[in-house]
């Protein structure tokens, strides 16, 4: 009745899990988590699939055919299900990360492909379970003496235990959950307890205690190693998750940190030109100042101030100056020629006009500044 319990227990509970972890594999493939991880969340899912329905078996076994909880048929259900919970097992603790080094079994399991990890791993047990199973079939002991079929998946659940054992221990290590030691030790421990408990029969065990109460422990064990398993992996599942999300953040504050120094120094060297230009516009607006002072300064002493006298005779030298010389134009204008060469002479001081070609520098100054009409000497 209690293994009865057990099955149920562990067939409902084991179905609905890999459910669920069905649903997570694909949300994360969707979400393109890396291949290891989907991996390791896929074998993990299997696992737990392969409890559930090995416990549905037996169900239908006990309910239907109305069979012994320690017939022959069913611990031999039993122990394949079992050999594939291991080999799913094995299959996902590659995808289990920390830093440290890998157990040698695990270091075998990742130099072959998962392809040839199943024809290797199942021929072994197809041999040694045809042998055992040979035996197993044409030996006349009674029923009391059939768990020792389990002989053939003690060693594969040790090895299997302990490998468990060493990668949660490095994996928690390395997330800073050292607390978890305790917890996956107690998983060891229960996973020995339960393995050993299968080939101890009935006529031993009584002598330890009633029967009742060895298979209420043995279903017990059975129970709490599968449901400690299942959730040390979902607090590894989603440490693993808040890890690389912890990561992601920090690779992403990084990059900002990263990015608001870059534009802290595009900022200084802004700062810098900007000054700069502000010193040279500056520099500029003060130069331009000088620049402008200078030219009215110029402007002002260049300005030409003649006398009505001076500007007559500019007018007179641009209407006859080409034809006509200097005495005929004092002629013309009544004056002396000392007087108009004085006149000359002023005007080109404040023209500032020297040389051999001072008369035709004087025309063209009186066509282009408009003196002809100060002329006092008709044109014949």
């Amino acid at each position: 009745m209690v293994s009865a319990i057990g099955y149920y227990v562990t067939a409902i509970v084991c179905i609905i899990t890999s459910f669920v972890i069905h649903r997570i594999y694909y949300k994360e493939k969707r979400r393109q988590a890396s291949v290891i991880s989907l991996n390791g969340i896929k074998w993990f899912g299997l696992a737990i699939f392969s409890w559930g329905l090995g416990a549905l078996v037996d169900i239908i076994l006990i309910s239907i055919l109305e069979l012994e909880t320690n017939h022959k048929l069913i611990i031999s259900f039993g122990v394949f299900f079992s050999l594939i919970n291991s080999l799913f097992i094995l299959m996902s603790l590659p995808s289990i990360e920390h830093e440290g080094k890998r157990n040698l079994v695990i270091q075998i399991i990742e130099r072959f492909s998962e392809k040839e990890v199943f024809v290797i791993f199942g021929g072994i047990l197809l041999m040694l379970g045809s042998v055992f199973l040979v035996s197993f079939y044409t030996s006349n002991q009674d029923i009391s003496n059939n768990s020792v079929i389990w002989l053939i998946d003690i060693p594969i659940s040790l090895v299997v235990a302990f490998s468990l054992l060493n990668e949660l221990n490095k994996a928690f290590r390395k997330r800073g959950m050292k607390f978890m030691y305790l917890p996956t030790f107690a998983l060891f421990l229960l996973i020995v307890i339960a393995v050993l408990h299968r080939i101890v029969p009935d006529h031993q065990a009584i002598k330890l205690m009633n029967i009742p109460n060895w298979n209420f422990i043995g279903v017990l064990t059975a129970l709490s190693f599968k449901f400690l398993f299942v959730l040390l992996f979902t607090i590894l599942l989603y440490s693993w998750k808040l890890l690389a999300e912890k990561e992601e953040q920090q690779t992403e504050f990084s990059k900002l940190q990263l990015a608001k120094s870059q534009l802290k120094r595009d900022k200084e060297i802004l700062e810098l030109a900007n000054e700069s230009h502000l010193d040279t516009i500056k520099h500029l607006k003060d130069e331009l100042a000088i620049r402008k002072k200078k030219y009215k300064k110029l402007k002002k002493s260049s300005k030409v101030d003649l006398s009505d006298r001076q500007k007559e005779v500019l007018g007179n030298l641009g209407i006859v100056g080409a034809e006509m010389s200097y005495t005929e134009m004092a002629d013309a204008m009544h004056i002396g020629v000392d007087g108009f060469q004085a006149h000359i002479y002023q005007i080109k001081k404040v023209l500032n006009i020297s040389g051999s070609g001072g008369k035709k520098q004087l025309i063209q100054y009186a066509i282009d500044n408009n003196l002809l009409g100060y002329a006092t000497i008709d044109k014949r």
